[in-house]
């Protein structure tokens, strides 16, 4: 008896020893929202990680993205928020951030990142390291090519314009009796890739950041008259209120859209639900009306960051450096699909795993863009506030849309509404 007592009490000692062990583990709260399997592809990374430091668990709330764009701010305003998080809104954030160059290599990170790294700073001046870009996104045009087959009507080429665009939509649309010629996800970032090549700077000349140019003027008039004569699916901007975000995914899915401006990570969402119902592509960036040589889409992307208000800088600041590795960045791109930010990646290649035909193209086709892209949509992209920018862009204009006020108004709006959004964030 005394035997099995002793046995009894050392299994006992055992197990909370074991117990005591895993709850004194340190535990990062991560979270993600995904379009394809980008947010799962990082949590088996992160296990890897894991088995080589039993000490750190990752554990991932996998929310949707309109939680990141409206929950996570509020959350990170009251000190509620995660240790990590893949986000969207790089610079607007950037108060919350945790500098992650004590930590790191920070030599190795600005070689890999270089120019993305600028777009989680305060400004020219800060050189910190704050996140790590996982998806280099451009904004868009994919077509439904078997509708283009079906109405016999010719593909607009490379040096197309948004107008050229409009009118093979319209035709296609026409022929087929498909209900929605052209649509565009209902937000600023989407709408910029249309508002650049009209000449849009969205800077000044001294570099401040305004909405009432002559090139923005006219696509914001050219767009909303497309959304009242019938060629863009107009229920995608004047079915939301406020700045919500909105997409047309599932019209596209689902045969009933014949252009769709979206963006890069849509790649994986249409190879898996779309499969072989219809024949889709994407196109190059369509140009304003100026034609070759002012077409360019918008930059962006998701990135993940630390935030400074964990308890655990260190194990966060190593999680994101061991994804950063080019061994496990490449693995993430090749399952998610994605066009790689990392230099050294991008050099290499990326061997895309399980890829169809349609989706290896488009990311060949999107890869091709990058190069043209507008010096006008990195400084955008980087800039701290244009969430405000996005947000302003996307109320005002479907105030316009649904006749609550004029395009002239609306511009006005949103110059008054900047000026207020600047100051405020000083």
């Amino acid at each position: 008896m005394i035997k099995k007592r002793k046995v009894v009490a050392a299994a006992l000692a055992a197990t909370f020893l074991a117990t005591t062990a895993a709850s004194a583990a340190v535990q990062l709260r991560f979270e993600c929202a995904q379009d394809g399997n980008e947010c799962d592809t990082m949590m088996a990374i992160f296990k890897k990680f894991e088995a080589t430091h039993p000490d750190i668990q990752v554990k991932m709330d996998l929310v949707p993205y309109k939680a990141i764009l409206e929950n996570l701010p509020v959350d990170l305003a009251a000190g509620t928020g995660p240790d990590m998080a893949k986000i969207t809104d790089l610079g607007g954030l950037h108060k919350y951030y945790l500098d992650l160059a004590p930590y790191v290599d920070k030599a190795a990170l600005e070689k890999d990142f270089g120019k993305t790294l600028d777009w989680y700073r305060a400004g020219p001046n800060d050189k910190g390291i704050y996140g790590i870009q996982t998806q280099l996104t451009i904004t868009g045009a994919f077509i439904n090519k078997t509708l283009f087959d079906q109405a016999k009507v010719a593909v607009p080429g490379k040096d197309a314009t948004w107008d050229d665009w409009a009118k093979a939509a319209r035709a296609v649309a026409k022929a087929t009796g498909t209900k929605y010629p052209m649509a565009m996800d209902r937000t600023g970032h989407r709408f910029a890739g249309m508002a650049m090549p009209y000449g849009a700077k969205y800077f000044d000349a001294k570099g401040n950041p305004e909405m009432n140019d002559p090139g923005f003027a006219a696509a914001a008039k050219q767009f909303v008259a497309w959304n009242n004569d019938g060629t863009m699916d107009r229920n995608v901007w004047a079915g939301q209120g406020g700045a919500s975000y909105a997409d047309a995914t599932k019209e596209f899915i689902n045969g009933e859209l014949v252009f769709y401006y979206s963006g890069s990570w849509q790649i994986q969402k249409f190879a898996k639900q779309i499969g072989d119902a219809f024949d889709w592509e994407v196109m190059p960036a369509p140009c304003g009306p100026a034609g070759p040589g002012h077409c360019s889409g918008m930059p962006g992307g998701s990135g993940v960051v630390g935030f400074k208000s964990t308890k655990h800088p260190k194990e966060v600041a190593e999680l994101l450096a061991f994804l950063a590795q080019p061994a496990n960045y490449s693995e993430l791109e090749a399952k998610s699909l994605n066009i790689p930010a990392n230099a050294t990646v991008a050099t290499a290649g990326v061997k895309y795993e399980g890829v169809t035909p349609a989706a290896s193209k488009a990311l060949n086709a999107f890869s091709a863009q990058v190069p043209t892209i507008s010096p006008v949509g990195y400084a955008f992209q980087g800039y701290k506030n244009n969430r405000a920018m996005f947000n302003i862009t996307v109320k005002r204009l479907t105030q316009a849309i649904v006749g609550e006020m004029s395009v002239d108004e609306a511009l006005k709006r949103m110059d008054a509404d900047l000026k207020e959004a600047v100051a405020a964030s000083k």
